[in-house]
């Protein structure tokens, strides 16, 4: 029902993770007030412990469950959505409490994406009774979730999130398209010490205006294979011709 992921093997991961400046400051507030547990609970302020992140596929969301989890040092457990959800909704109520019940039994991250497969609001579903259910036992586990475990969901679909759950998380993240100084820093990272021709940044920077974190990896990946092949430098060329094979979609410009 999950895949579980050792902090080492979350650092890892998230060796080439690139956070938009507001959302770095969230993450390190939040990581911040965790090391600083008793001084909250002196002043009797509650410790957050639940996280939801929205934005578009491939802008990172997943990357920061794995880098809360290595800067926690703490194991990251991903839900696996098609092993929660059954086609009786009352075996997914069902699922949804297990996987929670195992969180808690022992600290750890626990990631769930995808998430409004599960929250959806409950004003508007073709199996209303059925699905509230399931909704109503998301619920309870979210105000029941205590200790030193921490929970993170991740969804496209924020504004589909049942209203009472999206109120049950105190921290929100929001995730979108990099612009160009964020394109830039991971385009460096990604092609790290690999020989590279001059004048490759600026215009692959500016060719991969409006790709995702995920395609512009993808694309930089695909380019160094190419001089690989060739036995060269990575040039601007290998860039342009990976772009155009990996047909990436792309959003409104930043």
């Amino acid at each position: 029902m999950a895949t579980v992921y050792t902090p080492k093997e979350c650092a890892r991961k998230a060796r080439k993770i690139v956070l938009p400046q507001a959302n770095r400051q969230i993450v390190e507030e939040f990581i911040a007030i965790l090391g600083m547990k008793e001084k909250f609970e002196e002043h009797d302020v509650p410790i957050p412990n639940k996280v939801v992140m929205y934005g578009p596929p491939g802008t990172g969301k997943t990357l920061t469950a794995f880098y809360i989890a290595q800067r926690l040092e703490l194991p990251l457990i991903i839900a696996r959505l098609d092993a929660i959800i059954h086609s009786h909704l009352g075996e997914t109520g069902s699922n949804v409490r297990k996987i929670f019940e195992f969180a808690k039994s022992s600290p750890c991250v626990l990631f769930l994406d995808e998430f409004d497969a599960v929250a959806r609001t409950r004003d508007n579903n073709d199996e209303v009774k059925e699905m509230a259910r399931v909704v109503n036992t998301l619920l309870q586990c979210l105000d029941e979730f205590q200790g030193d475990s921490i929970f993170m969901a991740a969804t496209n679909l924020e504004n589909e999130l049942d209203h009472a759950v999206w109120r049950r998380f105190d921290t929100k993240m929001t995730f979108g398209m990099p612009d160009a100084e964020l394109r830039s820093e991971y385009i460096r990272l990604l092609i790290g010490d690999f020989a590279r021709a001059e004048g490759v940044m600026q215009p692959a920077c500016e060719l991969l205006n409006g790709c995702s974190f995920a395609d512009i990896e993808q694309i930089v990946l695909k380019a160094k294979r190419k001089a690989i092949i060739e036995s060269r430098s990575l040039t601007f060329g290998h860039i342009r011709d990976a772009f155009g094979e990996y047909k990436p979609k792309i959003a409104i410009p930043v």
